[in-house]
């Protein structure tokens, strides 16, 4: 052959069942991120596809989502989409506080227990964690921690962290946060909401988003998509713009600010521009209200916390755990008590609900027999 080099042979494509790794059919009640991601949020992201957008949210999609964030939150609020929630903790929280500054924090936040140490290590900050009923923080508490102002042996108190719906399922009332805010405020103190879960909480309280934010003082918060059906992605959304410095600048140097922005933007879009938020929130309460009902009825299950978001926590002997969890995936909430934690989603079905409860009841009653 002359002029030209012989075409290669195509590669073959291959199908979608062999591309497929998992049964799609199959879900479980570890977590919520468990899940995959809402169909009309992966049409958002295929129409948001194609074409040259500019990078690192100069796109059209990130500028549009101001509006769009601004409906829920009043016209100073101001949205930086990143890359999971650690990373909006920790860019929220140093925003917040000086290089020697402390946080406030249940002892069961998220930032304390499930973050590898990263607000301490990455922001530089310093922990302090109190011992909170069933996750919810309160003026008395915050005073067990917010002293030793202008002493320069005590890392200084600047910022309380609080969990909407917390991490133990529960739920803040809009002036249970709104006398929070108005104590940390009156000591000099800012107050950052996680909203890792803060759209099951809305749904729960059956109020709009700025009803127990903007309305009732919080400063900051991280806004959680991931958990409410998007692929990936949170936010940082400032509510009171003196309450932050250098929030752009501290997004990058954590390394949470994405190249392709676009695709983050237009999830937000898709979840918060009409009600696909609260209707995924809603359908995932729902279905841990049926969870509740349903392992209530079963002898020996003990449900130990309220359960107001999409979490149900429950007392099982350990043996049950063990071979439940080889047909159900979820976690043990405390290996001393046997406290185990099962979550919903926006896609858990009734018919998912009443297979584990069935399950849940079987295993129980075989460690009956086998205590007999």
């Amino acid at each position: 052959m002359t002029g030209s080099a012989a075409t290669p042979a195509a590669t073959p494509t291959p199908s979608t069942d062999a591309r497929r790794r998992h049964d799609p059919e199959r879900r479980g009640f570890a977590s919520d991120n468990y899940a995959g991601i809402h169909p009309e949020i992966l049409a958002a992201l295929a129409e948001a596809n194609g074409g040259h957008q500019t990078s690192y949210g100069e796109d059209a999609y990130t500028e549009h989502l101001q509006e769009v964030f601004r409906a829920h939150f009043g016209p100073q609020a101001t949205a930086y989409p990143v890359l999971n929630g650690t990373g909006a903790n920790v860019v929220a929280l140093q925003a917040m506080s000086e290089r020697w500054g402390a946080v406030v924090v249940a002892d069961s936040a998220h930032v304390h227990v499930d973050e590898c140490g990263a607000p301490e290590k990455v922001a530089g900050l310093k922990l302090l964690p109190v011992p909170a009923e069933e996750g919810k923080l309160t003026r008395e508490l915050i005073d067990r921690e917010a002293w030793g102002f202008g002493d320069q042996h005590r890392a200084q108190p600047g910022v309380v962290s609080i969990t909407q719906s917390t991490e133990l399922g529960t739920c803040y009332t809009p002036e249970e946060i709104a006398a929070l805010t108005e104590h940390a405020h009156q000591h000099g103190l800012k107050v950052h909401l996680d909203g890792a879960r803060i759209a099951n909480a809305a749904a729960t309280l059956d109020l709009p988003l700025r009803a127990f934010t903007t309305d009732v003082g919080v400063d900051v918060l991280s806004f959680g998509g991931t958990k409410n059906g998007m692929m990936l992605g949170e936010a940082v959304v400032v509510l009171n713009p003196d309450a932050v410095r250098g929030l752009p600048y501290l997004r990058k140097a954590a390394m949470q600010l994405a190249s392709k922005q676009r695709f983050l933007s237009v999830q937000f879009e898709a979840l918060l521009a009409g009600d696909l938020w609260l209707r995924n929130a809603r359908h995932a309460n729902a279905m841990a209200r049926r969870l509740e009902a349903a392992v209530r009825e079963v002898p020996g299950v003990r449900v130990v916390r309220p359960v107001q978001a999409n979490a149900v926590f429950a007392l099982l002997p350990r043996d049950v755990t063990e071979r439940l969890q080889k047909r159900f995936r979820f976690y043990t909430w405390d290996e001393a008590t046997g406290e185990v934690r099962w979550m919903t989603s926006f896609d858990t079905t009734a018919e998912d609900v009443d297979a584990f409860a069935a399950a849940l009841a079987e295993e129980m009653a075989h460690a009956g027999e086998a205590g007999r």
